[in-house]
């Protein structure tokens, strides 16, 4: 059992990211969603009626819960969702799917288009940085951070020192 599930506040669109979400992870679904009361008029439940009070999803494993709170808060880079993809066709299909805002994206990072940030990292960019030859793990440190889209043939080569 997970005993950490990260909620996302959304401000009218819960449903509309769930779907989102369940559809580019494989092995995912939409779990439970309880929705606000019709009707309601006054308060912070006013004009919610029938969007999401709560929605729990899973993708790939990870459960997640995400709600509909109205424009009182915004995500911000500070937290972000990590990635691990085997291959660079990997890399390239989350981009592709997860990628919004072009000026956010940088060395790995991206924005979604509800403004959630995810790194979209191969698993053999963290084996280099950790080498114990400091030279390899430094140049393929100088080559990602130069980078928007991690291009691990260009990572290997760094790392390589071709």
């Amino acid at each position: 059992m997970q005993k950490i599930t990260p909620c996302l506040w959304f401000d009218t669109n819960a449903e509309e990211a769930m779907n989102f979400y369940t559809s580019i992870f494989r092995d995912s679904k939409i779990l439970l969603i309880k929705r606000y009361p019709e009707g309601a008029t006054e308060g912070p439940m006013a004009g919610m009626g029938g969007k999401v009070l709560t929605g729990i999803f899973e993708l790939q494993g990870q459960r997640f819960m995400a709600l509909d709170g109205g424009p009182i808060f915004k995500f911000s880079e500070a937290i972000s969702f990590q990635i691990e993809c085997e291959d660079q066709e990997e890399v390239d299909y989350f981009w592709s799917k997860l990628s919004a805002v072009s000026e956010a994206e940088q060395c790995g990072w991206v924005k979604d288009k509800f403004g959630l940030s995810w790194q979209i990292i191969p698993r053999q960019l963290g084996e280099m940085l950790s080498d114990a030859d400091p030279e390899k793990a430094n140049r393929t440190l100088e080559a990602m951070l130069k980078m928007k889209k991690i291009d691990i043939a260009a990572l290997q080569a760094a790392y390589k020192g071709t």
